[in-house]
């Protein structure tokens, strides 16, 4: 059982937002994936192809092509995502398939005009570094925009599909084949540097689907329910949620406390409560994203 009291200052209240419905949000949707996809070719062909990075995915096999062969990276990935997308379509049907078909097109595309950009660096540990960070943000716009790239990441379900090993094995298993067969053909060293930039992508596209919220989430447990509830609702001016719980140890029923604060507010939050009750449990932990009053509107 939970029960919510909370007070918002009116300064911080803000007009409700229309949410994004039909049409309007489809054509939103098709921005994102359009910038995301801009984003990533930039990022391909200022930082990943001139050092020659193949950190995973169709991408990295059009390196590897680029380097062995001399041929087009965007066509590469055009001959490989085609035939991927319609094995998708079939085997995985019509909606897990038919939003990643405007990121298989346009991504080529951007990274064909693009391809004479002049690199701005040749150190590879920097290509590896910004190339991840640029892929990651356009991947995560994408993603935002309901959408994929399609590539290794339809391949990856398929297998999934096919033989039922979770889905984050398929995806480390196509990325990692792509990664050891650029160790193989190109340098060993090109490999490390690949996986370098294959992990800075992954937490660039988390920080970009979670946010970059400063906020922080505290849990209170504490024996002075009351002006505890005061303290937070009147001094601190934040709202706050009680939650119904039992300790582990001793079986008795305890409150606890559930607030949402800016990270200039933490401290100060400490400060209220260790006034009101020294003996008081506190963790005080990250919050990716929070959507609501006195914070980010939902939409």
């Amino acid at each position: 059982m939970m029960t919510t009291s909370s007070q918002t200052n009116a300064r911080r209240r803000k007009p409700p937002m229309i949410p994004l419905t039909g049409p309007l949000r489809n054509s939103w949707d098709a921005a994102l994936i359009v910038i995301g996809a801009c984003i990533m070719a930039l990022a391909f062909n200022l930082f990943l192809l001139p050092n020659h990075i193949a950190s995973g995915g169709v991408a990295g096999i059009s390196i590897i092509a680029s380097e062995v062969m001399g041929i087009e990276p965007a066509y590469t990935q055009w001959v490989f995502n085609i035939p991927l997308f319609v094995a998708g379509y079939l085997l995985l049907g019509h909606q897990a398939s038919i939003r990643s078909l405007l990121g298989t097109i346009v991504l080529p595309m951007f990274i064909y005009l693009t391809r004479d950009l002049p690199a701005p660096t040749t150190n590879p540990l920097l290509g590896a570094l910004y190339g991840g960070i640029g892929v990651g943000i356009g991947l995560g716009i994408v993603f935002r925009g309901r959408g994929s790239t399609g590539g290794m990441a339809i391949l990856a379900q398929i297998i999934h599909k096919l033989t039922g090993f979770s889905m984050s094995f398929c995806v480390i298993l196509t990325d990692g084949t792509v990664i050891l067969l650029a160790g193989l053909l190109l340098k060993p060293e090109q490999a490390l540097y690949a996986l370098i930039g294959l992990f800075v992508t992954s937490k660039m596209i988390d920080a970009v689907e979670l946010g970059f919220s400063n906020s922080k989430v505290a849990y209170i447990i504490s024996d002075e329910i009351e002006p505890m509830r005061l303290a937070i609702l009147n001094d601190l001016d934040r709202g706050l949620t009680k939650l119904n719980a039992q300790g582990g140890y001793t079986g008795d029923d305890r409150t606890v406390f559930m607030v949402v604060v800016g990270q200039n507010e933490a401290s100060r939050l400490k400060t209220i409560v260790r006034a009101v009750d020294p003996d008081a449990f506190v963790i005080i932990s990250n919050a990716h994203e929070v959507l609501g009053k006195g914070f980010k509107l939902p939409g």
